[in-house]
């Protein structure tokens, strides 16, 4: 039997390079180059009993830390969303969102979505200019957020 990667026993890992981002209500599937940084880190807190008979210590879960999410993407023409939200946090009236990071199949539909609480932007870096170069310009968005959940449908 081939498996073609339609039913939910599928043996082949889900492919990563296709994927979107969802800013909310106003920009929904935006195409990003590259996507990093959907990390989880749970800190651990050590204790020990005074009394314990072990001289080393108990390890129980502490504070959950998520990191920055680094986006990058080709710059195109007028677009400059992105540099308003950012612009937003000198006035201090940054308007926090809910991110959806969206790990699409073949066909389009979502098979993994990371979503991202009270997201903001930290750090949006330009492109580097060479005149000998022939890349696309590319923006690097920065997002800081409160919590991540991952769900795979």
């Amino acid at each position: 039997m081939v498996d073609d990667g339609n039913n939910e026993n599928s043996v082949w890992p889900i492919p990563k390079f296709r994927f979107e981002v969802d800013f909310g209500t106003e920009l929904k599937g935006v195409a990003f180059q590259e996507v990093s940084g959907l990390d989880t880190e749970v800190q651990p807190i050590e204790y020990r009993a005074s009394n314990h008979e072990l001289v080393s210590p108990i390890k129980m879960p502490g504070i959950v830390k998520y990191g920055n999410i680094t986006l990058k993407r080709g710059i195109f023409v007028n677009d400059n969303e992105f540099t308003k939200w950012i612009e937003q946090i000198k006035s201090n009236t940054i308007k926090r969102r809910t991110v959806l990071i969206k790990l699409l199949d073949e066909g389009g539909k979502v098979t993994m979505q990371w979503q991202l609480s009270n997201a903001w932007p930290t750090k949006i870096s330009g492109t580097d200019l060479k005149s000998d170069g022939n890349e696309v310009a590319i923006d690097t968005l920065e997002l800081a957020h409160e919590r991540m959940a991952v769900t795979k449908t």
